[in-house]
């Protein structure tokens, strides 16, 4: 996992060594990196929601107010290629957790501007789908819940292979009324035949425009793991230290049982669905990062000041990438069918600087 960089002392001397929530607590060094990750992540979204309204790029989807679960996702994934390492089946939300892995903001916001040197779809598809074999990220996919029925396949070879390599699938609650989420349930825990896979889902009670209550008849998603004998548990997702402890016992127990998880995380939605929707801001919903800085604050594990400077750095690392990202070339005629066929050949010419371009 690749560290942003650093901004100064971040605790005050007399700060505590852990910071709590109820019994469960993490350290505090951990907690202010969680911190300093959902900064990252939230101006890079608000500022992409201001390309989407600006003209500066053409759509925005993303996940304001998944912050602190997808942070804490990121950081716990063990990152690498191949099947000894964590394989991810991401959702259009999972920003924050491709923040926390080491992406660089630049390369979110190339995807944004649909620039030519996106390293995840060279400028093709819509933001946050990424897609990085380094990291055994699959492609994320407009298609919702798809993922959950490609997850036992990935899952199956690394449970052939041996080692504590798991796959990872995330997704929405709404999405879960698909036929794929069922099937996923039933491909990973068939008796004598149970696959390591670490179901996720990030429940903000709300599909593009349908509340959950009008269409989930269980108290928790959760629940529905029951009947497949699938270990589950639903968590605060909004809280880092729940969120922390939650996805450890989740991992822990897909790498030691070479078993399935279902973990529900709620989880709150700032925005509108997408740029689509206007993108504006929903009221009345938990602000994950607000939270957090309140306690952290309180705790005296950090102070305004750092607060402030944090934000700052933040918002000059998401506008100096928009001002690279918008000034990079677009994707011409020439290439269109890069990464379709295989091989594929590429023809169109490029400035020498971008001469090391995915596939060049």
């Amino acid at each position: 996992m690749t560290e942003p960089p650093e901004t100064g002392p971040l605790r005050r001397q007399s700060s505590p060594t852990v910071v709590r929530s109820g019994r469960e607590s993490i350290s505090a060094e951990l907690a202010l990196t969680v911190f300093r990750h959902m900064v990252r992540a939230r101006a890079m979204e608000e500022r992409s929601i201001k390309m989407s309204k600006s003209g500066e790029a053409y759509f925005w989807i993303g996940g304001p107010g998944e912050e602190a679960f997808n942070t804490c996702l990121g950081m716990q994934v063990r990152c690498g290629e191949g099947t000894s390492f964590d394989y991810l089946h991401l959702h259009y939300r999972n920003s924050a957790t491709l923040l926390a892995m080491g992406m660089p903001m630049l390369d979110h916001f190339r995807q944004m501007a649909m620039a030519v040197t996106d390293p995840f779809s060279r400028g093709r598809n819509f933001v946050g789908h990424y897609a990085k074999r380094e990291w055994n990220v699959i492609p994320v996919t407009s298609v919702i819940e798809v993922q959950y029925l490609m997850a036992p396949g990935t899952a199956l070879m690394q449970k052939r292979a041996g080692g504590e390599g798991i796959t990872v699938v995330t997704g929405g609650d709404a999405g879960t009324a698909e036929g794929d989420f069922e099937s996923g349930l039933i491909w990973s825990s068939r008796p004598g035949q149970e696959l390591p896979v670490l179901m996720i889902v990030t429940n903000n009670r709300a599909g593009i425009s349908t509340p959950h209550d009008t269409q989930h008849a269980v108290r928790r998603i959760a629940d529905r793991a029951g009947p497949y004998g699938i270990a589950h548990e639903t968590i605060d997702g909004n809280d880092p230290v729940a969120a922390w402890h939650g996805i450890d016992r989740a991992m822990r127990h897909v790498r030691a049982a070479r078993k399935p998880y279902l973990l529900e995380a709620n989880v709150s939605r700032l925005h509108g669905h997408s740029s689509s929707s206007g993108a504006q801001r929903q009221r009345g919903e938990a602000d994950p990062l607000e939270l957090f800085e309140r306690k952290l604050l309180d705790a005296g594990a950090i102070d305004a000041e750092t607060v402030q400077s944090l934000r700052a750095d933040a918002k000059a690392e998401a506008d100096d990438a928009v001002v690279q990202a918008t000034g990079e070339p677009k994707p011409t005629a020439a290439d269109v069918e890069w990464g379709t066929y295989a091989p594929s050949r590429v023809d169109v010419v490029y400035p020498d600087d971008y001469t090391g371009l995915p596939g060049r």
